[in-house]
């Protein structure tokens, strides 16, 4: 079983108030839970990952639980998310690939079963380098409204023997949107697409 021991965790909020037109009636919240864990694997190939997903599923359930309160406290007033993963230089891309489960259904459960699949981007970087975490309506893929791209990343990781692993919520469409397409209110299939 292996373990991924915490070295820090950090909670980014933000209120978007307008992207250069009127100000909107309801700011975008957006917020981004960030955790520079120890990498198991660093430093070597290990051909067998997949069981240590099981060992990330509380990491994901803290973050999405933090990320719910850092937007007020009410999932259900959450409508967008996403996540992702800078691994450092001494591991793999595929470690970044662990987050897919323990951090993707972390967020489905904490939301109540959300339909659509978690958007998700992951690298490997060096010390202070920065991912744009996609986000994307969470109970339909194609509400245009809400694809969005949060930049994060912690100015000490990772280390060369750490991954940073991320998980993003939002409340409201972009300010501003304009592009047409499904909207929220039209979703009408719930198989996470339409």
């Amino acid at each position: 079983m292996p373990e991924f021991p915490i070295r820090k965790i950090a909670v980014l909020t933000e209120e978007i108030f307008h992207e250069g037109g009127p100000v909107a009636a309801e700011p975008r919240r957006r917020a981004a839970a960030l955790a520079l864990v120890k990498n198991p694997f660093a430093g070597r190939y290990v051909e067998e990952l997949q069981g240590a997903m099981d060992d990330l599923k509380p990491l994901g359930l803290m973050l999405a639980d933090r990320l719910i309160s850092a937007l007020g406290g009410d999932p259900k007033a959450i409508d967008g998310y996403g996540k992702g993963a800078i691994v450092g230089m001494a591991g793999e891309l595929e470690h970044g690939a662990l987050w897919h489960v323990p951090g993707g259904y972390a967020m489905r459960e904490r939301l109540g079963d959300a339909k659509a699949i978690v958007p998700s981007a992951k690298k490997v970087g060096a010390f202070g380098a920065r991912l744009d975490v996609p986000l994307g309506h969470i109970n339909a893929a194609y509400v245009r409204s809400h694809f969005d791209a949060m930049e994060v990343g912690v100015s000490d990781g990772p280390r060369p023997d750490e991954i940073l692993f991320c998980l993003a919520m939002t409340i409201g469409p972009r300010i501003h949107n304009r592009m047409g397409g499904l909207e929220a209110d039209g979703i009408k299939t719930w198989d996470g697409l339409r």
